[in-house]
């Protein structure tokens, strides 16, 4: 249904737009929500390391809570003195706990051993030419 037919001409037409934007908004959720719970969770979970395992059960998390928030906004009520405010923070917390443990992953890795070489070569290198230089000076 679209926006207008839901609301008729009762609405200012300058919010048009957002309310076409919102219902698509609204059509693209539902989709994904369809296909995520097309396939039993266990299933879903299976397929998965566990960081990505959490990854998925956090971001479901805030998509429930978030939803929730929108929610108590439609019944008049403030959202930000609901206990869904210090929910939604907790998640978060967690979600940067995570994002921490992804960038570690991620990060370049020293390999000691191979790092001391290349120094001790390069010194070693520059202590030889330092004395192949002794000699030559010394035998001129």
């Amino acid at each position: 249904m679209a926006a207008s037919e839901l609301f008729g001409e009762e609405y200012p037409t300058e919010i048009h737009e957002y309310l076409v934007a919102f219902e698509e908004s609204v059509k693209c959720a539902d989709g994904m929500l369809k296909s995520l719970m097309s396939t039993p969770r266990s299933e879903q979970l299976q397929k998965l390391d566990p960081l990505e395992q959490a990854k998925l059960d956090l971001a479901s998390a805030y998509a429930l809570n978030s939803l929730f928030w929108i929610y108590l906004v439609t019944q008049g009520i403030n959202p930000k003195e609901h206990a869904v405010k210090q929910e939604l923070e907790r998640i978060r917390t967690y979600m940067n706990k995570v994002k921490e443990i992804t960038d570690r992953k991620k990060a370049a890795r020293l390999d000691k051993g191979v790092a001391s070489r290349i120094v001790r070569n390069a010194l070693w290198e520059a202590k030889s030419e330092g004395k192949s230089k002794t000699k030559s000076q010394s035998s001129h």
